[in-house]
């Protein structure tokens, strides 16, 4: 049996989408690959780009090291062309650019100089959207120069934020960086805050939650918050994500709910 998949959805100019965080280990991959993978299976085009040299999106994937040996930083610098490090994936409508060869390198010195200054970030990117690909980039952790480059090129952009004593210390530094993003970049929209790794039943997850929602001005927490559980852990590890390893998974169900709302927010 021929195995049939929608028609694409994107007929117009696409849009960037930067997923940010102030730390690590808050979810930024696993919400960027998720994300990406249920607007793909919505039937939207999706090229999901990893700028975090750490070079995770490949194992959220599962992705073979061969594929994506070459990605971003490889055309970052000049040694590869475009159509070489653009990879198609398990889904039709999703296609992605691995980190590349900086992950193997134990210093990024030259990878974030190339981002920062090299104009084939945005060339990449304008391609990308002239043919109707929503960009979403993973970014890494922190205000660096490569976040602050991604910023300036987005049009928009979600803040996944973990469920911990930090969490509120950490949005207001990253919240400041989008403002600084926003004098270079006016177009720039903050699409919201999204609570990860939430523990239902865990008082001092939930009090985090609460204290979050009521610090931070009205809206600007998103309702829809991802729930911590074991699928989810245990699908990045199979190099899934959840939403099609376990889609009746809770935290499946909520990365399912936010790609419907970033939808909606790109269209």
């Amino acid at each position: 049996m021929v195995k049939r998949y929608p028609a694409s959805r994107s007929n117009s100019v696409g849009k960037v989408l930067a997923i940010v965080s102030q730390k690590g280990g808050v979810g930024k991959t696993t919400t960027a690959v998720n994300i990406a993978a249920s607007l793909a299976r919505r039937g939207n085009k999706i090229l999901l780009i990893d700028a975090d040299p750490q070079g995770s999106v490949r194992f959220g994937l599962g992705l073979n090291a061969g594929s994506t040996r070459l990605g971003l930083s490889d055309f970052l610098s000049g040694a590869e062309p475009m159509q070489r490090v653009v990879r198609a994936s398990n889904l039709p409508w999703l296609r992605v650019v691995s980190a590349g060869s900086v992950t193997e390198s134990a210093r990024h010195d030259d990878y974030q100089r190339h981002f920062a200054e090299s104009g084939r970030v945005t060339e990449l990117f304008d391609r990308a959207r002239e043919r109707g690909y929503t960009v979403i980039v993973d970014t890494p952790p922190g205000l660096g120069a490569v976040v602050h480059k991604v910023l300036g090129a987005s049009q928009h952009v979600l803040v996944p934020l973990q469920c911990e004593p930090l969490a509120l210390q950490t949005t207001t530094q990253i919240l400041r960086g989008i403002r600084s993003s926003l004098a270079s970049n006016p177009g720039l929209v903050l699409d919201g805050i999204v609570l990860t790794m939430v523990e239902t039943g865990n008082p001092a997850s939930e009090r985090v939650a609460t204290y979050v929602r009521e610090q931070l001005p009205k809206g600007l927490v998103l309702d829809i918050s991802v729930p911590r559980t074991a699928a989810s852990v245990d699908a990045f590890a199979a190099g899934q994500p959840v939403v099609l390893r376990t889609p009746d998974d809770p935290a499946a169900i909520a990365y399912r709910s936010l790609a419907e709302y970033i939808a909606g927010r790109l269209a």
